[in-house]
């Protein structure tokens, strides 16, 4: 099963309670204090080992240790660094997270449209929130990626099958032919489609050649976002 409780979300942040590292990575570094952690990370990688306080002064043309001990400091502060103080080149980097959790927020329909996911509620997360687990990258795309799980086949050309779930960018507009979460008004219910706005209306297509495409007027729909991702259901 792909899917999981995450004790840390992106984005999602306020909902969740970040480790007290988590929340001192969000500090901003200064131009030297980047500067610096970019050496470190160069040296790093061509090295094997890290930099001396000196050798960081030199290639930063900054002559007191003091000053390059504040700003090893503030890059430790900010979760960047740790520091052992005992060695002279007790630096290490942190990993970078490489992989992070956002929501899954219901069901939407490749099919018919479905009355899930109205979008006056979109962003309530509860306490025991299923979640899944998305690339750091991908996430980075917006600070609100969400995901729905799809129930129908009306994108199995698309490569969407029953069961899947789709990572969506929220978004109120969409470019034709961008696969989207679409939210009808009148049926207050969801759908999974593609999205086209041609002669004064909106086509929603299927990529399943045995079904037929549902149109609408503009005033009728509303794009709640687009997918950037599908995670396939393996069992």
């Amino acid at each position: 099963m792909f899917v999981l409780q995450c004790a840390q979300t992106f984005g999602w942040a306020e909902r969740a309670r970040p480790r007290e590292h988590e929340q001192e990575a969000a500090m901003a570094l200064s131009d030297r204090q980047q500067r610096m952690l970019d050496f470190i990370r160069d040296y790093v990688a061509e090295h094997g080992y890290p930099p001396t306080i000196r050798e960081i002064g030199q290639r930063l043309g900054i002559s007191s240790t003091s000053v390059v001990n504040y700003n090893l400091n503030k890059l430790k502060a900010s979760g960047a660094i740790e520091r052992d103080h005992r060695l002279s080149r007790g630096l290490k980097l942190r990993r970078e997270r490489r992989s992070v959790c956002v929501p899954v927020l219901g069901t939407i329909a490749a099919g018919e449209p479905l009355m899930v996911l109205d979008p006056a509620t979109l962003g309530e997360l509860d306490e025991d929130q299923e979640m899944v687990e998305i690339s750091a990258a991908l996430a980075a795309r917006s600070p609100r990626i969400y995901a729905l799980r799809v129930k129908g086949h009306s994108m199995i050309d698309a490569l969407v099958n029953d069961g899947d779930l789709v990572v969506l960018e929220p978004t109120e507009t969409a470019e034709n032919g961008e696969m989207v979460a679409a939210w009808l008004v009148d049926a207050a219910a969801t759908t999974l489609k593609r999205y086209y706005n041609e002669d004064g209306r909106v086509r929603l297509q299927p990529a399943n050649p045995h079904m037929q495409p549902l149109f609408v007027e503009p005033e009728n729909v509303r794009v709640q976002g687009r997918v950037i991702a599908v995670i396939r259901q393996l069992v």
